[in-house]
């Protein structure tokens, strides 16, 4: 049998349930259930405190859970096509140094975002290349990348903050930390992501392939699918989106330090698990992630506003992984 006549085959068995009706496609959706739990939430925390409703907080959680969805943007072809990368923090670290170190040499502000985007694909090309290629398994590959990265930010910043930025210093700080129509500017980010993921994921040849190789990479090989060399860009497409949310972050936050997006990792694949996306590959989706993220980030803000001890919040979020995940079993299983 001819490859040709086997992808689209493929396609069909793991994208099915696309001929159901529209509101039995919407109630089924794992986006759906995690926003009516972002509602139930927030009307909880806001009649425990009425801090939790007002525009400053929510525009706060809002703008939080953005560097966090973007970057669950960028997980999310990985976990379809079957992998992890839990380096994401460490490549952030990573992209966050490359960008103070080149704005801090006077160099325009396009030039040290080009930088910065090279390294973040640079990064994830390296996890993607060895995993594809050398044939280790995701997660020990990435362990070791998670350490190596943060040593390398260590290393190339002398353990010194950039605060700095030269002539580009209000540009940065106008690019991250600016507002545009009343919004921060890294809501449209995310926005554009979202939008352009979904594309991506639906429209496009790697897309389908992404899921074929998620949903059976044994017969993706035969079906004649360059599955080593997608597996390569979907780990560039994750570093791609975390060196953009390092732009963002760094002129939010005025500074560059090596440990910034210390502990991101688990956050972005708990926001990417939450909205929908299969840990065993196969499953996921663009408006899953962004939800996810802000679902992560309703209940962080929550518990502070609530007065619950900080050290509640890993619970309280694994808790909603393994709902997610549970979620997703009896999905599964209807379909």
């Amino acid at each position: 049998m001819s490859a040709p006549e086997e992808v689209p085959h493929m396609d069909v068995d793991l994208l099915k349930g696309s001929d159901r009706p529209l509101w039995s496609r919407v109630f089924l959706a794992q986006e759906t259930w995690i926003a009516l739990a972002i509602l139930v939430i927030g009307l909880v925390v806001s009649v425990i405190s009425a801090k939790f409703a007002t525009s400053g907080n929510l525009l706060n959680i809002f703008q939080n859970a953005c560097f966090i969805g973007i970057m669950a943007l960028g997980m999310t072809p990985v976990l379809i096509s079957g992998g992890i990368d839990i380096s994401v923090g460490s490549i952030l670290g990573m992209c966050g140094v490359t960008l103070g170190i080149v704005l801090n040499s006077d160099m325009p502000l396009a030039v040290g975002i080009l930088a910065t985007l090279a390294m973040g694909v640079a990064c994830g090309m390296v996890n993607g290349i060895i995993i594809s290629y050398v044939k280790l398994p995701p997660f020990i590959v990435t362990l070791a990348t998670l350490s190596i990265g943060r040593s390398l930010a260590l290393v190339l910043t002398n353990n010194e903050v950039f605060y700095e930025f030269g002539r580009a210093t209000n540009g940065i700080i106008a690019l991250g930390g600016g507002y545009s129509f009343g919004l921060p500017n890294v809501v449209y980010a995310l926005v554009a992501g979202v939008i352009i993921l979904h594309f991506l994921l639906t429209m496009t040849r790697w897309g389908r392939y992404l899921f074929a190789i998620g949903g059976n990479e044994a017969a993706a090989r035969l079906a004649g699918i360059p599955v080593d060399l997608i597996k390569v860009s979907a780990y560039a497409f994750n570093g791609l989106m975390v060196a953009i949310t390092a732009v963002f972050l760094v002129g939010w936050l005025g500074a560059v330090t090596n440990a910034i997006g210390t502990g991101y990792e688990l956050q972005v694949i708990a926001s990417t698990v939450i909205g929908g996306a299969s840990l065993t590959g196969g499953f996921g989706t663009a408006l899953g992630a962004a939800i996810g993220a802000i679902l992560v980030e309703v209940i962080r803000n929550a518990l502070l506003i609530a007065g619950v001890n900080p050290f509640w919040q890993g619970m309280f979020v694994g808790s909603f992984i393994l709902a997610a995940v549970l979620l997703e079993r009896i999905r599964s299983l209807r379909r």
